[in-house]
């Protein structure tokens, strides 16, 4: 296929490079971030996108993203895809999408799940709200970049799934580091702990995959210092998007609310910014009961 790819930071340069690898050609533009090899550096958003079948955006937030799509928007051609594998709230995903579909355009919210090194290596998960032929047409990309996609309904429900995976991720990387530093505490071993939980009731993907615990585990940003596989500010803002959709479907979440809390004291008034999210647990190591 022929892609425009727009946004090739940590995230969006991987998979424009896989998409190369894989023989497609893929023209790209980012404000700062160097093309990756293969990739045809564009002018502009706009010339990115022009004579695409497929357009893919990757961008920090909403605003930004509206921003892209009114300028790429008029340049694609008719029956082309936009598909935005941002992490962004869901009245903005559905609000492009509406833009998309005035202007003749097929729409994708397809956010993604498995941080950089799952881009690096193709095995991302999207999270795909859109028409079911849009879907199809970007299902090859997706193949490439990807592991896993799914269909999860109509415009703005990627996002939502997104919002929802990311909320639990955050709660239970906190109850797991909180865990850890209880069991310290105790005086029980981290490996006996890891041992015990990875195998029972209290397994989860924070515990047996991603064990915030140094040496204990697979190989996680642990055992690198807490250099961020996905940091702890990027954390906070799917958190936070999280409770901006709760308020608005009226829904209670008193454990997502809580984390966001709890993240965004790391991040803003700790040493949590830059790091990685499971850094949560020397945090915790180092305060007693009363939070000192």
């Amino acid at each position: 296929m022929k892609i425009g790819f727009v946004g090739l930071g940590n995230m969006g340069a991987p998979m424009a490079a896989n998409l190369v690898a894989a023989g497609h050609g893929v023209t790209g533009y980012d404000t700062a971030a160097p093309a990756p090899e293969g990739v045809i550096r564009a002018a502009s958003a706009a010339e990115a996108a022009k004579g695409a079948e497929v357009v893919i955006t990757m961008l920090p937030n909403g605003a930004i993203l509206k921003a892209v799509a009114a300028e790429i928007i008029p340049a694609m051609e008719q029956g082309a895809v936009l598909l935005d594998c941002s992490t962004v709230d869901v009245a903005s995903a559905r609000e492009v999408a509406a833009l998309a579909a005035a202007a003749g355009l097929g729409a994708l919210d397809a956010p993604v799940s498995g941080g950089v090194g799952g881009a690096a290596a193709g095995t991302l998960t999207f999270m795909v709200g859109g028409d079911a032929a849009d879907f199809a047409t970007a299902r090859p990309l997706f193949d490439v970049m990807g592991q896993k996609a799914v269909h999860c309904g109509p415009s703005g429900n990627g996002q939502a799934a997104k919002i929802c995976n990311n909320m639990i991720l955050g709660v239970t990387m906190i109850a797991t580091c909180e865990a850890f530093a209880l069991a310290d505490k105790l005086g029980l071993d981290r490996q006996a702990m890891f041992d015990v939980v990875s195998t029972s009731s209290g397994q989860s993907w924070s515990m047996n995959t991603y064990c915030p615990a140094p040496g204990i585990g697979p190989k996680s940003p642990a055992d690198n210092e807490y250099k961020p596989g996905f940091a702890a500010d990027l954390m906070l803002k799917d958190l936070r998007l999280s409770q901006e959709a709760a308020e608005g479907a009226d829904a209670d979440t008193p454990m997502g609310a809580l984390a966001a809390t709890l993240y965004a004291r790391f991040v803003e008034d700790e040493d949590g910014r830059g790091r990685d999210f499971s850094a949560m647990l020397p945090r915790f190591e180092k305060r007693g009961r009363k939070g000192e």
